[in-house]
């Protein structure tokens, strides 16, 4: 069984930093910025969603924060990182939605996420993202 070569560390530090992206884009509610961080055939399945594409997830996205993001942020931490083979990883991150107001993240709105990241385009972009409740 052949193992995929490690990740250059500057590689490492793009990926790592990927939640942190995201973080930013949903604090300044920008679709653009958002979407822009999936491969253009990207997936994001969250429970009850599935959007394919970045015109779908900005769309998607574009009508939470009108409505029941509006405010909110979300927040997101690495947990571990597996290389899959060569110009794929997988993340998985433990985080969630605060509500407006809040400044710390309940049980009921913790989640666990995978993020499956492919460089293309000379960057690491979302190929899949899908989270689910943490408890």
């Amino acid at each position: 069984m052949s193992t995929a070569p490690p990740i250059p560390s500057t590689d490492m530090a793009d990926i790592q930093a990927l939640p942190a992206r995201m973080i930013a884009a949903w604090a300044a509610h920008d679709t653009d910025a958002f979407a822009d961080l999936f491969a253009p055939d990207g997936t994001l399945i969250l429970p009850g969603v599935y959007r394919k594409g970045r015109d779908q997830i900005r769309e998607f996205m574009a009508a939470g924060y009108a409505g029941p993001y509006r405010g909110t942020r979300v927040t997101g931490t690495p947990i571990d990182v597996k290389v899959l083979g060569e110009g794929a990883v997988a993340v998985l991150t433990e985080g969630g939605v605060l509500a407006p107001g809040e400044t710390e993240l309940s049980d009921k709105a913790a989640i666990r996420a995978s993020w499956i990241l492919v460089k293309r385009e000379g960057r690491w972009q979302l190929a899949v993202y899908q989270n689910c409740p943490r408890d």
